[in-house]
C-alpha cells in the first residue's frame, strides 16, 4: 500500500485534510518532522479496537510517536528499527526503570532493545494527580523517594547504552523538586518530559514552569488548556492548540533553543475538564514548607490566571457522549491540532 492509498483509507486523515485545506499529494510532503503523538490522546480510538498507534501517527501526517517496547527481542527490534526508519519517522519508548535491584536485569534487556530501535529517548511518568493520591505529607515523601531510588537504579543501564529517559511531571512534583532532583543525579542520560498542562494543577504559572523545565527538557507532552472557576477551586481542561490560553509560539520557540529537532507529542485529551480542589484540606496535606513547599503567592497568581483568562471556547465535555461520539469530538480535535500546528508552528 502506498503512503497516498493509506492515507485515503484513514477518515481521520480525510477530516484533517479538510480543516488542513490541503491534498493527498501535498499531505505526503508535508509531514510535520518535529510533531508527534502520544496513546492518551488517541483515548477514544484506542478504546474502539484495532489501533496502531505508529500507523496512525504517520497516517496524520506526524512524523514522531510515543509508544511502548514492541519486544524485547533483538532481532525484533532490528526489524521494528526498519519499519520506523522506512516511514521517515521518529519513537518514544514508554519504559519504567527497575523498582528494585532485582528487576534491573530485566530493564536492561528492554534498553537495549531500545537502543537497538534507535528510540529518540524513553518515557517514565510515576505518579498520579499527587493531591488525589495522597492523604498525607509522610505517604507523598515516600513515594517521591522511591521514584528517585528506581531512577538511581536506572541511570547506570541508560549510560551504558546510551539511552535516554524523561522523566514526566504528571502532577507529582513541581517544577523546581522536578528540576533540583534531575540536578541531583547529575546524568546527560536523564531529563524531563514536559508537559504542557500538568503543572498548573499544581499552581504554577506556566511561564514559571517553562522557565524551570526547558534547560533539562528532552520532549514535551503537546497540549493547550483552558481554566474555569468551580465551587473548590478551578477546572482545568484539555483543548485543541490554539483554542486554550497558553502561548504556544513562544513556548515551542523557547524549547526549539535548546534542541532545534525537539519533538513535541500532542496530547490531546479528550475528556471532562479535571477539578484541582485547591479550597480543600486535601489539596494541601501533601505540601510542606521546607521540604515541599506551595507559596501562597503562587495560589494567588493561578487564581488571577483563571479570574482573568476564561476558555475562549467552552471547555470539552465528554460524560454524556456515547463511544462513538466520544471518538468524532476526538478526531475533530486532533484535526484542528494538526492543522494550527501546521499553519503556526515551525515543527
Amino acid at each position: 500500500m502506498t503512503r497516498r492509498e493509506m492515507l485515503a483509507g484513514s477518515g481521520a486523515t480525510l477530516a484533517w485534510l479538510s480543516v488542513a485545506g490541503v491534498s493527498a499529494e501535498q499531505a505526503d510532503t508535508k509531514m510535520l518532522k518535529n510533531m508527534g503523538g502520544e496513546p492518551p490522546g488517541f483515548g477514544h480510538r484506542s478504546r474502539a479496537g484495532g489501533f496502531d498507534i505508529l500507523e496512525h501517527c504517520r497516517s496524520l501526517g506526524l512524523g514522531a510517536a510515543r509508544l511502548s517496547l514492541p519486544s524485547a527481542d533483538l532481532e525484533a527490534a532490528r526489524q521494528f528499527r526498519k519499519k520506523v526508519d522506512s516511514y521517515g519517522m521518529r519513537v518514544i519508548i514508554g519504559l519504567a526503570p527497575p523498582k528494585e535491584a532485582a528487576a534491573v536485569p530485566q530493564y536492561e534487556a528492554a534498553v537495549r532493545a531500545v537502543a537497538e530501535i534507535g528510540a529518540v529517548t524513553t518515557h517514565a511518568s510515576f505518579t498520579a494527580r499527587r493531591y488525589e493520591e495522597f492523604d498525607t505529607f509522610d505517604a507523598f515523601k515516600a513515594s517521591f523517594e522511591r521514584h528517585q531510588r528506581s531512577v538511581e537504579l536506572a541511570e547506570p543501564i541508560l549510560r551504558k547504552h546510551k539511552v535516554k529517559l524523561a522523566i514526566e511531571n504528571h502532577k507529582g512534583w513541581r517544577a523546581a523538586e522536578h528540576v533540583a532532583w534531575i540536578k541531583r543525579l547529575g546524568s546527560e542520560w536523564v531529563g524531563a518530559c514536559y508537559d504542557f498542562g500538568n503543572n498548573i494543577a499544581l499552581c504554577e504559572d506556566p511561564a514559571e514552569t517553562l522557565r524551570l523545565l526547558a534547560p533539562v527538557t528532552i520532549f514535551v507532552s503537546f497540549k493547550d488548556m483552558a481554566v474555569a472557576p468551580y465551587d473548590e477551586g478551578f477546572l482545568l481542561s484539555e483543548m485543541a492548540l490554539g483554542e486554550g490560553m497558553l502561548d504556544l509560539p513562544g513556548m515551542v520557540k523557547t524549547l526549539q533553543q535548546k534542541d532545534p529537532n525537539m519533538i513535541f507529542a500532542l496530547e490531546m485529551i479528550t475528556r471532562e475538564p479535571l477539578k484541582i480542589p485547591v479550597f480543600t484540606k486535601k489539596y494541601w496535606a501533601t505540601f510542606d514548607d521546607s521540604y515541599s513547599p506551595l507559596p501562597g503567592r503562587d495560589l494567588a497568581r493561578i487564581l488571577e490566571i483563571v479570574r482573568t483568562t476564561p476558555p475562549k471556547t467552552p471547555l470539552t465535555r465528554t460524560a454524556n457522549l456515547s463511544p462513538a461520539d466520544g471518538l468524532k469530538l476526538e478526531d475533530e480535535m486532533i484535526n484542528r491540532s494538526i492543522a494550527y500546528a501546521r499553519k503556526n508552528l515551525s515543527l
